[in-house]
């Protein structure tokens, strides 16, 4: 994966940075795994908008991913490699010994025509899904469960990955990419690699209107409103606004939002350095 960077023949050229598009193999998604998606535009069921900032943006499908990866001993071998305006991340085409089709994450490194398994007596390879209880200590993965058979949460999105660094009893050491690590059970699967696209960080729009493309209306800040619209609003001239804080009025910075007492903190070991 890398990026392009253009000339300044306009404005909107000037500052623009995209994604090479090399890897992608297919344009057209498979049909049995896509669907219709419908947009809200930030509003509800009374059409009262209660998310702000969102409208517009490209007309999407969404293709359905396999985050659970529990066809065990089954090889499958890799047909495309695809886009998804879905997420950041690419998404590849399985095509299953027995018939069936599947989307997964694309990892870093995954080919067109390489053969994937998933399972405990899989090997520890790129693409592969395995129980954290038989990957080596040490290991880059992605894709990981929290309970068993639940599907992926964490380390989904492009160019993430973590590492298994310890185990503990039923419990493996997972060092996240914020930087926490954590205790999650050995029955969880996970996927061997990190996620490819890792240049997606290094991208930039270079206008506007490309957030528009993608779904984002315009964001206006809190010190600019008026005081019954945020808390930061109102002055005489450009006042600073008072200390950050959200439209409801938490605070915006350094005020910790977690639940003191919640029932997972017993599985965090380290926080994250954030």
């Amino acid at each position: 994966m890398a990026v392009r960077k253009f000339s300044p023949v306009t404005p909107g050229q000037r500052h623009k940075i995209i994604g090479t598009f090399e890897e992608i193999t297919a344009t057209v998604p498979e049909k049995s795994l896509v669907c219709g998606k419908n947009s809200t535009g930030g509003r509800n069921n009374t059409g009262k908008m209660t998310a702000r900032y969102i409208g517009g943006g490209h007309k999407k499908r969404f293709r359905f991913i396999d985050f659970k990866r529990e066809k065990d001993g089954v090889p499958a071998v890799v047909k495309t490699i695809e886009y998804d305006p879905n997420r950041s991340a690419r998404i590849a085409l399985l095509f299953y010994a027995d018939g069936e089709k599947r989307y997964i994450i694309a990892p870093n490194g995954l080919e067109v025509g390489s053969t994937l398994m998933s399972g405990k007596d899989a090997a520890p390879e790129i693409g592969n899904c395995l129980p954290l209880s038989v990957i080596p200590v040490g290991t880059v993965i992605h894709n990981i469960e929290l309970r068993p058979g639940q599907g992926a949460l964490l380390v989904r999105s492009a160019g993430n990955f973590a590492q298994l660094t310890s185990r503990e009893g039923d419990y493996c050491v997972i060092k996240l990419p914020s930087g926490e690590t954590r205790k999650i059970l050995s029955a969880c699967k996970a996927t061997i690699g990190s996620v490819g696209n890792s240049d997606h960080a290094l991208e930039s729009s270079g206008k506007a209107g490309r957030s528009r493309w993608l779904g984002r209306r315009p964001h206006n800040r809190g010190v600019v409103m008026n005081p019954h619209d945020h808390p930061m609003g109102g002055g005489e001239g450009r006042q600073s606004g008072g200390h950050p804080r959200s439209r409801k009025g938490l605070y915006a910075k350094g005020l910790k939002t977690r639940t003191p007492k919640k029932a997972s903190n017993k599985y965090i070991i380290e926080r994250c350095n954030k």
